[in-house]
């Protein structure tokens, strides 16, 4: 199990769409973004974050086709450290995004004529948990779904805080 981390900012440039030799799909690109907090004499500060993010098969070309520098997303995925020896002979190092889901936040005006508002998520993934599914009752005429929320006894001594 690993956790999720969510970003949700600017695209800094254009999504870069490779594929390897296999013909699978790889997007790159990079996200900004920002947290406003009032420091302790009373200004105003702001912290922006830049994180690169990776994106594999199919996801990658809609994410490519879809978006541009500039372009207000939500990205869901996991951190994952990159190593790489430079030109010089040094190591590096960098945390990276890989990118599982996606949501394009423009409004339609700021896509021109796309509707940049919609969300993907791998096709694994869509299926709802029985328990969201609707069971309808009675017989005849219209029915009204009814959701079964499932149940969860949890001792306050397996709570952590």
């Amino acid at each position: 199990m690993y956790n999720k981390v969510i970003m949700i900012g600017n695209l800094t440039r254009d999504i870069e769409l490779k594929y390897i030799p296999s013909g699978a799909a790889i997007a790159k690109g990079a996200i900004a973004t920002s947290h406003k907090y009032k420091a302790q004499d009373g200004s105003q500060k702001e912290e922006v974050c830049f994180l690169d993010f990776n994106v594999f098969g199919k996801s990658a070309e809609i994410l490519n086709q879809y978006v541009k520098k500039g372009s207000k997303v939500m990205l869901e995925g996991r951190l994952v450290l990159e190593s790489w020896t430079a030109q010089d002979g040094s190591s590096r190092q960098r945390h990276s995004l890989r990118v599982e889901e996606f949501k394009f936040l423009d409004s339609k005006s700021d896509a021109g004529s796309t509707n940049n508002t919609m969300e993907y998520q791998p096709r694994q993934q869509i299926e709802q948990p029985s328990y969201n599914k609707p069971s309808y009752a009675g017989q005849g005429g219209t029915r009204e779904p009814e959701y079964q929320v499932p149940v969860i006894d949890i001792d306050d001594d397996e709570i952590p805080f």
